[in-house]
């Protein structure tokens, strides 16, 4: 009987090495599209942006911001990068997302189960067509029916032979969502890390416009004091003082909305930093406190395609509508499962553990699709539409990244020529207030043509502020859309623990 029982095991296992010999993988297997980069990001016949360093491989001594200088600044991004909503969403979603991971990766291995049960059965000779069970039956008294217990002991084995790679494709498909969800989550911390940047540049703009009108609305005042008096004497028509106070009342007019910018950009970064504005205040950014480097590196397109975090995303999403493909087209094929059943069982619970309580079944199950209406081959075919749909937006996302990259690059130029432009006109009307003063203590020009020369200044001034905060924010732009270092990374990936879980 124990030889009998060996063949048929050894032949169970003869059919299961034959079985296994036989499985194949179906479905594309993934390659990353080919990318059509240009040698740079200037439209064609521009000129390439000065100031900005192509490179095949950019490597950064640390995090992007502290190119500005700004100990503040650091201090903001490392607050946001430890408390922020979107920091913690990113994170969750990662760990989501390696959670199915190993839920498909455990499918694909043999399940195993234990059992154990203790239940009170009655047997009736009649339901099998006896009238009665022989006298000194155990599951009879007296010639009826018995109610008695049954205890049982015993396990399960399952396995499921994947002959077409189904499962396989279901886990590739699960790993390939996993790198989109951490490359999701680097695009969330390279967003973050920008926005932060912008509304600390914002800030700091914006201090620099106020700053410069609440010194033209003072010049406004002390020319119209001058003209009150110069009127009082008769040296003025009335119409000319009416004329002060409409100038001096426009000016004013134009420091409540930049106060609301200015306060609303303090509490947007509040909220980028995790805090609420009654319980946090941010630094008091100034432009004087933040610089511009000299160069600023930027990738290549070619490695940008390579690093950038969106376009890494999106290739990872075409990886899973892949596998999906294959997973699809595997269950159009046929499949087996072998499964395997030992129990122990007796009536009485000392008998359980004993050799002849001993049972067990061997289970090999083949299901083919015969006909369900064209629901696979219609899966099938969804499967392969939505890999094309993740193609196109993979193109999408690799082309959307190279314009944002040379939108920056073209805004930096144009900042530059404005902000020397309005550095001269500075310049200029500093000079040209200082000789107006000159000219005045001679007697050759009046009080108000003084006045009228500093409030001059004082708007170029404030243009100049402007330009330079305009200037600051597309530099940040360049660096979020050529995906600089934002956790001190070089281009081969290792972190450095400020960035999600692996």
């Amino acid at each position: 009987m124990a030889r009998a029982s060996a063949a048929r095991l050894c032949a169970v296992l003869g059919g299961l090495s034959l079985a296994l010999s036989a499985c194949t993988t179906v479905g594309p297997d993934f390659a990353p599209p080919p990318v059509d980069a240009p040698a740079g990001y200037a439209m064609v016949g521009d000129a390439p942006a000065p100031g900005v360093v192509l490179s095949p491989d950019v490597r950064l001594a640390g995090p992007w911001w502290q190119a500005f200088g700004s100990p503040a600044l650091d201090e903001v991004m490392k607050l946001a990068l430890a408390d922020s909503p979107s920091v913690a969403a990113a994170r969750a979603k990662l760990e989501r997302y390696q959670a199915a991971e190993r839920e498909a990766a455990g499918a694909r291995k043999p399940l195993v189960e234990g059992t154990a049960s203790a239940q009170r059965q009655k047997f009736n000779p009649a339901s099998f067509g006896f009238s009665g069970a022989p006298a000194g039956s155990q599951f009879t008294e007296f010639g009826r029916a018995r109610t008695y217990d049954v205890f049982s002991l015993g396990g399960h084995v399952s396995y499921d032979l994947d002959l077409f790679g189904g499962a396989r494709r279901r886990e590739e498909a699960a790993a390939a969502r996993t790198a989109q969800a951490a490359h999701e989550a680097d695009a969330a911390y390279l967003t973050l890390t920008a926005n932060v940047a912008w509304q600390a540049v914002r800030i700091a703009g914006l201090k620099g416009e106020i700053a410069a009108l609440q010194s033209i609305i003072a010049d406004d005042r002390t020319l119209l004091d001058l003209a009150r008096k110069s009127f009082a004497l008769g040296g003025i028509p009335r119409i000319t003082v009416t004329q002060v106070e409409a100038g001096l009342a426009e000016d004013e007019a134009l420091i409540p909305p930049l106060l609301r910018q200015y306060d609303a950009a303090r509490r947007q970064l509040a909220l980028l930093v995790g805090k609420s504005p009654g319980a946090w205040s941010p630094p008091d950014f100034d432009l004087a406190g933040l610089t511009a480097p000299a160069t600023t590196p930027v990738s290549l397109p070619s490695a940008l395609a390579r690093r950038r975090p969106d376009i890494l995303a999106a290739e990872a999403e075409l990886h899973a509508a892949t596998a999906n493909i294959g997973a699809a087209l595997a269950d159009r094929y046929p499949n087996i499962r072998l499964s395997a059943n030992g129990a122990l069982s007796a009536i009485n619970p000392e008998d359980v553990i004993s050799t002849d309580a001993t049972g067990w079944t061997l289970l090999g199950g083949l299901t083919a699709p015969i006909f369900d209406g064209g629901a696979r081959k219609a899966r099938t075919r969804q499967a392969e539409a939505q890999a094309r749909e993740a193609l196109a937006r993979y193109r999408l996302t690799v082309l959307r990244a190279f314009v944002e990259v040379s939108d920056a690059m073209a805004a930096l130029e144009t900042d530059r020529q404005r902000t020397e432009a309005l550095t001269r006109a500075v310049s200029l009307s500093r000079e040209s207030a200082d000789v107006t003063l000159r000219a005045a203590q001679l007697g050759a020009r009046t009080a108000a043509e003084v006045l009228q020369a500093r409030r001059q200044l004082d708007r170029d001034r404030r243009d100049l502020a402007n330009a330079q905060a305009q200037r600051l924010s597309d530099l940040v732009s360049l660096y979020a859309a050529s995906a600089a270092d934002w956790g001190g990374r070089d281009v081969s990936g290792g972190a450095n623990g400020v960035g999600p879980g692996r």
